[in-house]
């Protein structure tokens, strides 16, 4: 079976290629009768004109963004956004086609909006239930690909799990080799014992993969392992062991016109961090403004409870370690502490005034840093800013805590909605902290932004260790 379907793979992908194109078209028809009952033939002329050309469009554009590659054990959500942008890129072309020949002005906004929602969730839909057809067959055994791995270490069993566990993906594992000569997660496997085995395993199992996870410090044997597979047809995957090393990244870039792997890039940056940085200004200004009753009374409290400013500010570390000054109610009594010294509120503490003790707990007390993310400062998400004194004092005790400061840092984050809030009084609470920080750089995205927003909307205000 998978010797029929690799054969004929390529006729499947003109296949799809050509339903692709046809879908493109049907979207376009039924997006005329949904918005005016009537056929592509019988709006003015541009309609028909830009279907037809965004059709044939999309068979050169469609396969630069990576549609008719394998997706196998690739997730399905990624290939949507895959899909939604190539048809955006295809219909915005239309746009400029209809421009270019003097048509815009007749062509209908609505048609191309429903056009572009209808084509998008059609192919979506289509992919979805041909790889669900495909991902059947394989957990029955069939189209699926023979592996050999080779370096067994964190990454290469981890690889091995996934494997097993996915049956979906179809990648079945036949032989592994291990410098240390670990035991195999699955022992019907074949234990490769020394480097010059592999390429015969390869044959022996008439292998379709092999897939390379020695950790860096080996990674001087890939080219001699390239050499030993240099006649066999396989495909090969190179997945560097860096369990050895905590990095806040490894995407691979082009650099000087060669391939470089970025072990330091966060998430977030690039255009991700503007379209970031965009939210950030337009979420702070609306809540500026829509929370502007609540800052006035919470000013008129704060003079009323007790002699001094409305705002207390802080210096504090911003993103790559560039100074800034946070924003927040005072909620203690104006004291004065020495040189270099930052004292944390405690439970009970008398310096803090019975508004400020309300403020505290509810957070309420942090809202005007909205005013540092409108300034670009801060972000609505992201690892809390802590006292300089406290960042001279951990920096050298936990590894990797300055990379907190690769991002913005933000008015709630990861730690805080997962209980690492308020005072951190040991250094264990301090490490779990910076865990959970630099799990939110590695693993950003937007979904996550929101998610952490609403989880700090309904719950995440107030708190044992808030005080």
């Amino acid at each position: 079976m998978h010797d029929l379907i690799e054969r004929n793979s390529p006729r499947l992908e003109y296949l799809i290629r050509a339903s692709d194109a046809v879908v493109l078209y049907a979207a376009g028809a039924l997006a005329s009768l949904l918005c005016f009952s009537t056929t592509v033939a019988e709006l003015p002329a541009v309609h028909g004109a830009v279907l037809y050309f965004c059709c044939v469009m999309a068979v050169g554009i469609f396969p630069r963004f990576d549609l008719y590659s394998s997706w196998r054990g690739r997730s399905l959500l990624l290939l949507a956004g895959h899909a939604a942008l190539a048809t955006l890129v295809v219909l915005a072309a239309g746009i400029v086609f209809a421009f270019l020949i003097r048509q815009l002005g007749d062509l209908s906004r609505q048609w191309i909006v429903v056009w572009y929602l209808l084509a998008v969730s059609i192919i979506v839909l289509s992919r979805s239930l041909l790889y669900s057809a495909l991902s059947g067959l394989r957990e029955r055994g069939l189209n699926s690909k023979r592996v050999v791995i080779v370096g067994y270490g964190t990454t290469g069993r981890e690889l091995h799990r996934r494997a097993l566990e996915q049956q979906w993906t179809g990648y079945n594992v036949v032989a592994t080799y291990d410098t240390d000569g670990g035991a195999p997660i699955d022992t019907r496997i074949e234990m490769l014992q020394s480097f010059g085995d592999i390429r015969a395993a390869v044959s022996r199992h008439e292998a379709h993969e092999v897939w390379i996870t020695l950790p860096l410090a080996e990674s001087a044997k890939l080219q001699e392992l390239q050499y030993l597979l240099r006649n066999e047809l396989v495909d090969i995957r190179w997945v560097p062991d860096v369990a050895a090393i905590t990095i806040l990244s490894h995407r691979t870039v082009e650099f000087l016109g060669m391939p470089v792997v970025e072990l330091n890039h966060p998430a977030s940056n690039g255009m991700l961090g503007l379209a970031k940085d965009l939210f950030d200004r337009l979420f702070a200004a609306g809540v500026l403004v829509f929370l502007a009753p609540l800052f006035i009374g919470i000013a008129i409290a704060i003079k009323a409870s007790s002699p001094g400013p409305v705002f207390f500010s802080q210096p504090r570390l911003g993103l790559n370690g560039r100074r800034f000054k946070v924003l927040k109610f005072r909620s203690m009594k104006v004291h004065q502490e020495g040189a270099g010294q930052v004292t944390q509120a405690t439970r009970n503490d008398p310096r803090i005034t019975p508004i400020g003790a309300f403020l505290r707990r509810t957070s309420l007390d942090e809202l005007p840093q909205f005013f540092n993310v409108l300034t670009g400062d801060m972000s609505v998400v992201g690892p809390r800013p802590h006292a300089l004194v406290h960042n001279d004092l951990y920096k050298d005790k936990l590894a990797m805590y300055m990379q907190r400061h690769r991002v913005k840092p933000g008015i709630t984050g990861w730690a805080q909605i997962n209980g690492y809030r308020g005072e951190t009084d040991t250094d264990e609470k301090m490490a779990r902290r910076i865990e959970f920080d630099l799990y939110y750089i590695q693993h950003w995205s937007f979904w996550m932004d929101l998610k952490i927003i609403l989880w700090t909307a309904f719950r995440g205000w107030s708190g044992n260790n808030a005080y």
